[in-house]
């Protein structure tokens, strides 16, 4: 979602409130960050741009307590990010939310549309830059390949 950030127009109010509660969530206030996000997806969610709901939705599924919430609006997300035209991001966000979907899949010990979303994150893996970004997300498909495969626990 770092990308994320990069596409949104300077200015942009909903990217700043959406910011504003993963700032909260990451010093340890989960609760308030889940309630600002919450709030705000209600405000955005019939007719909010693309961009804003798959963000949104991405920073909601890390909120959630209940493993199922989480892969619900990790779905989200990733509805949103295909939802996006002319723009690249949607390939640059492809593969983390596809990741994220294996593994909210995988908590709920879901492993076969767990292997299924893992593998279309492989597939959009390409569209990653050389970067430190690219670098984590191919490192973490690694990681639940492996994981998957019984080599590691989780």
């Amino acid at each position: 979602m770092a990308e994320a950030r990069q596409q949104a127009p300077e200015g942009d109010a909903v990217l700043t409130r959406i910011g504003q509660a993963v700032m909260l969530h990451r010093g340890g206030d989960r609760e308030e960050a889940r309630n600002r996000l919450a709030a705000l997806w209600r405000e955005i969610e019939r007719d909010g741009a693309p961009f804003h709901r798959c963000a949104l939705a991405h920073y909601l599924a890390d909120t959630q307590d209940d493993p199922l919430d989480e892969l619900l609006w990790d779905l989200r997300a990733l509805a949103a990010a295909e939802a996006l035209t002319g723009s690249l991001a949607p390939r640059a966000f492809l593969p983390s939310l596809h990741l994220n979907v294996a593994a909210g899949h995988l908590k709920l010990g879901q492993e076969a549309a767990a292997r299924c979303q893992l593998a279309l994150a492989r597939e959009a893996a390409g569209a990653l830059g050389e970067d430190p970004y690219g670098d984590r997300v191919r490192a973490a498909i690694l990681r639940l390949t492996l994981v998957l495969e019984g080599a590691v626990e989780d």
